[in-house]
């Protein structure tokens, strides 16, 4: 049975879709047992229906069409970005896209993108830049009608600055969809051979190298397929009548093929606003609600955050391997396409890339910080340092620097101006132009360090070539001692889900001690958050999360399939050849 709106806090089992079994242990997939369809095949006639469309179609389901050089990598650049999807019974919904993207925009900045449907007819602009210069005119907007739509924003990253690579992405078969995407595939060589060889539905073009492009191109052979399974079973099963049940049922076969993470809304012609996140649940995607006179509105954007300006209340998080269709009449409808769903969000979420206004998977990014600080004051006090003052590095170690003001009785100052016209550095395409960037970035100032000892504070330092020119301002500045404590413990190993910090070698941690970095940054002491520490405050704040996505702490990869091979592809991507080593500074102008 479908969920409905006025049960959506609740999920049950009832509504799932069906379990695709594992191809390669066994010759038969469970189908879905759809409204209005009778036929319900014995196993048999399901092996010898697969067997069937294998050589009609090609290819057997999900898993078993991997081709057999799967193994074989190509990078694929990852990167962060924001997503948001509307649905409002009456009027054009572009304002309220462009708004919830302005709250988005700390999670990229290279381009923008935004499509609207009206009367069964796509309207999509993107281009190269911020939210405010993309739509930066009436005409554009005034083009963009429609009373349900989606929209994006990219992150920066070498290699991908093209606009071919902005999204959303669109493909015209089946039905028209478009989607946006946040997260990164990591399985993205093996599905490209997929699609463009004698397994998949149709051979199907990519434009792009984005693993985005492929996972639309992915579901949408799914959908094909389970189209065609629907016309065979003649007038049991209608395709026209029949389309929510054929894009949950593609929902299934696409998440058995996908590896890595993935929050993903889409727009599918005669469906509706569709949604739906990895089975980690690693990206955040959350839901909210609005009440209008006509009936529940929806949205579906990374972070409550943007929901504020717009009006819509949070109502919770997409659940992990769950997909949502909102039809074209406003009713919310939800299936979990699979069973052994856990979630296991990034907790890089919450010490940098998050607003602190969000709340994701029921825990406070700001009360999640916060929590770091109170950690963290504990191993100041032990470390003996004599200290005047504590000043935070801006703008996302503010909630830590002012908990460890408060629990150390130290005053709490605001030494380090900084410019709100220029880019966050983290997310520059290169190293040199990061580094380049910092003295226009921020200005430290005398009346706050001259003559003292004072603890600079920062969510995190992971390449640490910001971090050492800000100890060398800090001291220009007149500061006559430097000591730093970074929120997070050390990175030291590839983000793979979507983040760009994808290599070793350009960590400053890697391969060196706490002591070590010291001497790297130019400091007279450090000291990194514990990664028990950094667990035991998430878990504090949700206990029914078992396992959080650290590996850029720890090493682990939750989805577990991440292989050697794969992570030396990362270290001898062409992307990264002309990056600086970690902590080596360029000339600046003193």
């Amino acid at each position: 049975m479908h969920s409905s709106a006025s049960g959506l806090q609740s999920i049950s089992n009832r509504s799932s879709c069906s379990q695709v079994k594992d191809a390669r242990s066994h010759c038969c997939h469970s189908f879905s047992r759809r409204r209005h369809t009778s036929f319900l095949p014995s196993l048999h006639q399901q092996c010898r229906l697969q067997q069937a469309w294998s050589l009609q179609l090609k290819s057997p389901l999900a898993v078993s069409r991997l081709p057999r050089n799967s193994h074989r990598m190509v990078r694929q650049t990852p990167r962060m970005c924001g997503i948001i999807g509307i649905y409002k019974h009456k009027g054009p919904v572009n304002i309220e896209i462009y708004e919830g993207l302005l709250m988005l925009q700390h999670r990229g900045q290279d381009s923008a993108g935004m499509v609207t449907l009206k009367n069964g007819k796509f309207i999509e602009y993107k281009a190269n830049g911020l939210v405010k210069d993309v739509f930066n005119n009436t005409k554009t907007m005034d083009k963009l009608q429609g009373n349900v739509g989606l929209g994006h924003v990219r992150y920066p990253t070498a290699g991908t600055a093209s606009v071919q690579e902005a999204q959303p992405f669109f493909v015209n078969s089946p039905l028209g969809m478009y989607l946006v995407h946040n997260g990164n595939i990591t399985n993205t060589a093996e599905l490209k051979v997929l699609l463009n060889s004698s397994s998949s539905f149709f051979n199907r073009y990519l434009r792009t190298d984005s693993d985005s492009e492929v996972l639309l191109n992915v579901l949408a052979d799914e959908i094909h397929r389970a189209h065609q399974r629907c016309s065979q079973e003649g007038v049991a099963c209608d395709p026209t009548n029949h389309k929510m049940e054929l894009v949950f049922e593609a929902g299934v076969a696409t998440m058995k093929l996908l590896k890595g993470a993935y929050s993903c809304i889409s727009m599918i012609a005669g469906v509706g606003l569709i949604a739906f996140r990895d089975p980690f649940g690693i990206r955040p995607l959350v839901l909210g609600r609005r009440t209008s006179d006509d009936g529940d509105e929806w949205c579906v954007a990374s972070e409550d955050c943007a929901f504020g300006p717009i009006g819509f209340q949070r109502v919770r998080d997409v659940l992990p391997g769950e997909m949502i269709v909102i039809t074209e009449d406003g009713q919310l409808v939800s299936r979990m396409c699979v069973t052994n769903s856990q979630t296991c969000p990034c907790i890089f979420e919450y010490i940098y890339l998050s607003r602190p206004d969000s709340v994701l998977n029921d825990m406070s990014v700001y009360n999640f910080q916060l929590g770091l600080g109170s950690r963290l004051s504990e191993r100041i006090r032990k470390s003996g340092w004599d200290i005047d003052c504590v000043v935070p590095v801006p703008d996302g170690s503010r909630p830590a620097a002012i908990q460890i003001s408060a629990e150390l009785g130290l005053p709490y100052r605001e030494g380090l101006v900084k410019n709100r016209y220029v880019g966050r550095t983290f997310i520059m395409p290169d190293q040199r132009t990061r580094e380049l960037s910092v003295r226009r970035k921020l200005n430290a100032m005398p009346a706050v360090f001259s003559g003292k000892s004072v603890l600079l504070v920062d969510d995190s330092i992971v390449r640490g070539t910001t971090m050492s020119q800000i100890v060398d301002m800090v001291r220009k500045a007149g500061a006559k001692k430097v000591y730093l404590a970074s929120a997070s413990p050390p990175v030291r190993y590839p983000n793979v889900y979507g983040v760009d910090m994808p290599t070793k070698k350009e960590f400053v941690a890697t391969d060196l001690s706490e002591e070590e970095i010291r001497k790297v940054l130019g400091a007279d002491g450090l000291l990194y958050q514990s990664i028990d520490d950094l667990l035991a405050v998430a878990q504090s704040l949700n206990p029914d999360i078992q396992q959080f996505e650290a590996s850029c702490f720890t090493g682990h990869y939750v989805t577990e399939d991440i292989s050697p091979a794969y992570l030396q592809s990362l270290e001898t991507s062409v992307r990264l050849k002309d990056r600086t080593r970690a902590g080596e500074k360029v000339a600046l102008v003193a």
